[in-house]
C-alpha cells in the first residue's frame, strides 16, 4: 500500500466570501427567507450558496428548526472563524476606498430625504479644496452597513446604542402614515392621528424601520402588526391593502409610489436622524460631514 496516497488529507474545495457572507447572514438571521432578504437576492440563491459552502467544509452547517434554522455543531465551530475572515476583508475594503479618496455615507430605507441632493451638490463643491468623493451606499442592516464595513458613515433613524458605535443626531424629520391611494377612509384625508393608524393593521420592518407597537404603548388602543424585511415588501403590502404604515418623511422622497399615499401624522413625535460611525475609526471628514448635513436640517 503507497503510504503517502494513505496519508493524503482530504481536498477542500476553494471557499469566497460571498460562501462567508451568505452563512454570516443566515446564522445571525435564523432564517434562509430573512437572510435572502438582508442579502437582496432570492432564497434559492442562498440554499444554493450553503449548500456549496457546506460541501467546502464537509459537513452540514445548518439544520432546518419549525421557524427556520440553526447552527450545527460544525456551523458553530466555523462561525466565529467566519466572522475574522469578513471583518479583515472589510477592513481592507476600507483601506482600499481610503486609497482613492472616498467617504461612503450607507442608509437602509432612505438617505437624507430632500436634503440628500443638495448635500451631494454641496460636498461636490467642496473636493475642489480638498474633500473626498462622497458615495451613497444603500445597504438593509440596522447599521445600515457600518458594522459590515460597506460604508464609513450611516444615516440611522433609530437608537445609536451598539458601544461599538457614536452618533450625533443632525436632524428632525416628521412621522408620515403610508397608505394605499384607492383607500376609501383615508384617500380625501389631509392629516391622521397615531389613534387612527392604531386601529388598522400596520405593516412594520423591526429590523431597520422606525416604528413598532411602542409607539402606542400608552395608547388604549394597540394595532396589529405585521412584519417585513426590506422597504419595497413593505410598500408593496401597503399599496395591497394589507395594512397601512408609519414612516420618516425621507421615505416618502425616496420612495413615491402612484399607489402609495403619504399624510403628515400631526400627534405623532418627530423622528431623529444620526449619522453613526464606528468608534475606533472615525473619519478623518466626519466633523465636515456632520456640520454640512445639520445645516442642511436647519
Amino acid at each position: 500500500m503507497d503510504r503517502s496516497s494513505a496519508a493524503a488529507p482530504a481536498h477542500h474545495a476553494d471557499w469566497t466570501l460571498r460562501d462567508l457572507r451568505f452563512f454570516l447572514a443566515v446564522a445571525e438571521e435564523g432564517s434562509f427567507t430573512e437572510a435572502a432578504s438582508r442579502l437582496f437576492v432570492s432564497q434559492a440563491a442562498v440554499s444554493r450558496t450553503v449548500a456549496s459552502f457546506e460541501k467546502t467544509v464537509g459537513d452540514q452547517i445548518f439544520r432546518r428548526v419549525p421557524h427556520g434554522s440553526e447552527l450545527t455543531e460544525t456551523g458553530r465551530r466555523v462561525l466565529p472563524e467566519a466572522r475574522r475572515v469578513l471583518a479583515e476583508a472589510d477592513r481592507f475594503t476600507r483601506v482600499l476606498g481610503e486609497g482613492h479618496g472616498e467617504l461612503r455615507l450607507g442608509y437602509s430605507w432612505a438617505a437624507l430625504g430632500k436634503h440628500t441632493t443638495a448635500l451631494q451638490r454641496t460636498w461636490q463643491r467642496g473636493t475642489s479644496s480638498g474633500l473626498p468623493d462622497l458615495r451613497l451606499v444603500h445597504h438593509n442592516t440596522p447599521t445600515a452597513g457600518l458594522l459590515e464595513g460597506h460604508c464609513d458613515v450611516a444615516v440611522m433613524r433609530t437608537a445609536v446604542n451598539d458601544p461599538r458605535l457614536d452618533a450625533a443626531v443632525v436632524g428632525l424629520e416628521k412621522r408620515l402614515c403610508a397608505f394605499a391611494a384607492d383607500d376609501d377612509l383615508w384617500r380625501r384625508r389631509r392629516v391622521l392621528t397615531m389613534a387612527e393608524i392604531a386601529e388598522r393593521t400596520v405593516v412594520i420592518d423591526p429590523r431597520t424601520g422606525t416604528t413598532s407597537a411602542l409607539l402606542w404603548a400608552d395608547a388604549p388602543v394597540q394595532p396589529r402588526t405585521i412584519e417585513t424585511f426590506d422597504v419595497d415588501v413593505w410598500l408593496d403590502a401597503i399599496a395591497a391593502g394589507r395594512g397601512v404604515g408609519t414612516t420618516a418623511e425621507a421615505t416618502a422622497h425616496h420612495h413615491g409610489r402612484a399607489d402609495v399615499r403619504y399624510l403628515p401624522v400631526k400627534d405623532a413625535p418627530r423622528i431623529p436622524v444620526h449619522l453613526a460611525w464606528l468608534r475606533d475609526r472615525v473619519p478623518a471628514d466626519l466633523r465636515e460631514l456632520v456640520t454640512v448635513v445639520t445645516g442642511l436640517y436647519g
